[in-house]
Order: structure tokens, then sequence, then C-alpha cells
């Protein structure tokens, strides 16, 4: 009976890139190395429901993680993230969209 009381509007997910239903990308979405923060972005930037999942964030006040695209920190939207201590002599390499590998089952036609 409680059950038919809470509503949810985050039926969305189900088409999210991200949504594996084994978790197994969780870690690249809540992780503090830039090199996996890249890759959720990346896989974010091709998923059809991007922008509802950051208003969800948004909306549940997310403290962290990488949603929609954005990463955020202590609440905030970062738009840059830089590693701890001095920057590289030599600039890192931007990862492309298509470099992330997306399970067999995530790809749509």
């Amino acid at each position: 009976m409680l059950e038919l009381l809470i509503q949810t509007d985050d039926a969305w997910r189900v088409d999210g890139r991200c949504n594996d239903n084994a978790g197994t990308m969780t870690h690249l979405f809540f992780s503090d190395k830039i090199h996996h923060i890249s890759r959720a972005k990346a896989i974010c930037a091709k998923c059809a429901v991007a922008t509802e999942c950051l208003d969800a964030a948004e909306r549940r006040r997310e403290r962290w993680g990488v949603w929609g695209g954005e990463l955020i920190e202590n609440g905030r939207i970062v738009r840059n993230k830089r590693g701890r201590g001095r920057p590289p002599k030599h600039p890192r390499p931007e990862v492309l969209v298509d470099e992330v590998p997306v399970p067999p089952g995530l790809v749509t036609a």
C-alpha cells in the first residue's frame, strides 16, 4: 500500500547509457581520478537522458559525482577539475567520445 503513495519521476533512468543493471560503471561516475571523470562525461555526451539526469541530481541536491555530463563536487557543478599537485609538464591527452568502450547491451542502433 505504501508503494502506491510513493511516486518518482525517474522513469527515464532505464534509458541511461550508464544503466547496465549491474553497476559495472559506477566507479567511473564517483571517482576522483581525472581519467575516470573524463570517461564518465564521454558516456554522458551520447546519452539521450543526460538533461533529465542533471535536472534530477540538482533537485535531489546530489553532493558529488558525474550527473548528466557534469561533475558535481560539494553540491556545485565544477567546470574544470584539476588534479592534485603541480600541473603536468606535458598536457594529458583528451578523451574522445568515441574512445569510451560501451558494453554491447547498451549500444542502440
